[in-house]
């Protein structure tokens, strides 16, 4: 009597990574240019910057831009190969494929993005080596083929350099993979209107929370592990707009989620007061 159960692919459409709306951004210098001149060449990109400024929605506004769909992968120390793959899936009597979102992308020729891609354990990363040199092959061993990746498919990856140690860094043979695009808070006039935009408040407000936050990020200097996102500026925003006072949407927004030391808190919390009327 046959036993061996029957093995089954599923075709796994991609058009719910298809965004439909274009996002709001703004671009600050040349990364539009840098990175549509990496797609059409076929090369892996590298965004690198602190959280919260915007490389997210970059990529989204990219996939936009090169009507392409986007397929994002959160990257954490539990990640393994399988989970970037694929595995095999029992249902009844047969065995079926299920890919994973790399192989996904690779498949359907997407831009697959690999975010704080630092955070993936070693043996993950070099999983996509293949597909970022001129080979731009993806190797499942499990099924025995080699899936040579289409024009359309781009690998991205991103990390925040301010994280570096010595067990959470990208060593050189990945690290020379990539073109790299370097990213961080925008200036000024270009962050107010980012987050007069995004929060729905006026600018003069805008204007107010802004230059709070460059003089947060003063602090990174003097004890403070990272400076307060653009991000976080939203958030302010949206919480003053649903009628929190300024202050107050400051210390929730801006304060306590960048630090627990209360010391750094008060000192930060004396900017906001001379500031905010």
């Amino acid at each position: 009597m046959d036993t061996m159960k029957k093995i089954s692919y599923k075709e796994q459409p991609v058009e719910e990574y298809i965004i439909r709306e274009e996002p709001y951004y703004v671009p600050v210098k040349d990364e539009v240019e840098i990175f549509t001149a990496a797609y059409e060449n076929n090369l892996p990109v590298n965004l690198k910057g602190p959280t919260g400024c915007g490389k997210t929605r970059f990529m989204e506004y990219m996939a936009y831009k090169l009507e392409c769909p986007i397929i994002t992968i959160a990257c954490h120390e539990d990640l393994t190969a399988s989970d970037l793959i694929g595995r095999f899936l029992i249902k009844g009597e047969s065995t079926e494929w299920n890919d994973g979102p790399l192989t996904k992308a690779v498949r359907n020729g997407a831009i697959c993005y690999l975010d704080e891609f630092v955070e993936a354990r070693m043996d993950t990363r070099v999983v996509i080596h293949p597909l970022t040199d001129d080979r731009r092959v993806m190797p499942i061993d499990k099924l025995g083929i080699i899936l040579h990746a289409p024009p359309e498919f781009m690998l991205t990856i991103s990390y925040n350099p301010g994280y570096q140690s010595v067990l959470k860094d990208l060593k050189q043979s990945t690290r020379q993979r990539f073109v790299a695009i370097d990213f961080d808070y925008p200036p000024a006039d270009i962050e107010y209107e980012i987050v007069a935009h995004e929060s729905g408040i006026d600018m003069e407000d805008a204007r107010t929370l802004v230059e709070i936050g460059q003089k947060i990020r003063n602090f990174k200097q003097h004890g403070l592990e990272e400076g307060v996102s653009t991000r976080l500026l939203i958030y302010a925003g949206m919480l003053m707009r649903s009628g929190i006072d300024q202050k107050e949407a400051c210390r929730a927004a801006m304060i306590k989620p960048i630090t627990d030391d209360y010391e750094l808190q008060k000192s930060i919390d004396e900017i906001i007061a001379a500031i905010v009327e």
